[in-house]
């Protein structure tokens, strides 16, 4: 393992990589344009991930900028105690090592969760997909030009350009020490990794996101919330799947019809179950095992329940663990709906969509947890990290 690196070096390393990134920026974007060129095109997407602009750039320099300005989250004292016998003890946050990131088609992952893993003080291993090898590639170039003019070796960050077998031993029997894995992506690539893993893996990204509208929401800010949710970018955890309207609503049909014209206006494939395709018109969903999907597609699932307790029941057995959001002027109802939905973000009269590490004041995520362990939701800079006891003694025996 290397020796953790001093703070200064490490943000003088973000640093460096932020200019490097804008100096870059247009070879960059070209190379990106091959990475597109090369892509299939059968996943929206997937496409939409891969693509870097503009916009993306601002991003990653933004997300390097934010991270270098951060306090150090090594060596934060998190307890304190003194033995009746004399000896300090002191629990500290540590690093963990080495942190595999495997990931698809997003290049700015390469730039972002690899920062935040770097600013924790770990080294750096990256499996990005083949959609994006040519962006990886450069954006690892950046980032070793970055450590080198800083006088650090270019081992804090290495990419791991493998096929799906190579991947697999690599998970399996690693040729080099790896304490952590995270795996950003579809469904397939988490359970891949954690099938093959012999290490921690934190399972992060599986959306399928309800909106539950109460019967005494507010209509107009329920329509546009779920039109964010929904249309604002297919292509993230945090979009919007799933819709469940109160039947207790008043003229619940009338807002469901208003919905559905709304939805189609971003040529959005409405579905809904029996009671709200009747109401509505839109096909009939043809099985219950829908609502367990995430589809990352211009396409929404609305169904009707009869109760609070149905709603929340309904969102606990079929949603992601992700995210979920009440619309209602009922605060207390609010509050009982957010303590019971088992998912990490929960939401009252607000889009999903926020469910992100820099809109939550973390200056950026490496992952979104859906597990319980070690850190859920959003993980930031000030998560990534596990902890250590120092004891100072004299001299004590037991």
């Amino acid at each position: 393992m290397n020796t953790i690196l001093p703070i200064e070096k490490r943000n003088a390393v973000l640093t460096t990589m932020a200019a490097l990134l804008e100096q870059e920026r247009e070879a960059l974007k070209s190379i990106n344009q091959q990475d597109l060129a090369n892509y299939s095109g059968e996943d929206l997407a997937m496409e939409k991930r891969l693509l870097v602009d503009d916009a993306k750039v601002n991003g990653m320099i933004l997300s390097l900028q934010q991270l270098a300005i951060q306090e150090d989250p090594v060596g934060q004292v998190r307890f304190t105690f003194t033995h009746e016998n004399g000896m300090k003890i002191s629990n500290k946050t540590a690093a963990f090592g080495t942190i595999l990131i495997i990931y698809e088609s997003r290049p700015d992952v390469t730039v972002e969760a690899g920062g935040i893993a770097f600013k924790s003080g770990n080294k750096i291993l990256l499996k990005g997909g083949k959609e994006s090898l040519l962006s990886n590639q450069k954006i690892v170039s950046l980032w070793h030009q970055a450590l080198e003019k800083n006088g650090v070796s270019t081992d804090w960050v290495e990419y791991l350009n493998y096929d799906r077998v190579q991947t697999q031993e690599f998970l399996e029997k690693p040729t080099q020490r790896v304490d952590l894995i995270v795996p950003r992506g579809g469904e397939k690539l988490i359970e891949f990794t954690k099938k093959h893993a012999t290490c921690p893996v934190i399972v992060s990204g599986r959306g399928n996101n309800f909106v539950y509208v109460n019967a005494d929401a507010d209509l107009e800010k329920a329509m546009t919330i779920i039109i964010n949710g929904k249309t604002s970018n297919i292509s993230v955890c945090n979009a919007l799947d799933k819709v469940l309207i109160d039947t207790n609503l008043p003229d619940w049909d009338v807002f469901a019809k208003q919905l559905v014209a709304e939805l189609e206006k971003f040529k959005v494939t409405v579905l809904g179950d029996d009671a709200f395709a009747k109401a509505t018109g839109v096909a009939t969903i043809e099985s219950d095992l829908i609502w367990y999907e995430e589809f990352l597609d211009y396409k929404i699932v609305i169904g009707t329940i009869n109760s609070n307790q149905e709603a929340i029941a309904k969102i606990n057995k079929y949603c992601g663990g992700h995210s979920a959001s009440i619309i209602t002027k009922n605060e207390a109802l609010a509050q009982e709906f957010m303590d019971n939905v088992d998912v990490s973000s929960v939401y009252h009269n607000a889009s999903t969509r926020f469910t992100d590490g820099g809109q939550f004041g973390l200056g950026g995520e490496l992952a979104i947890s859906t597990d319980k362990l070690h850190q859920r939701g959003p993980i930031g800079l000030q998560h990534l990290v596990t902890n250590k006891w120092y004891v100072y003694g004299d001299g004590q025996v037991r």
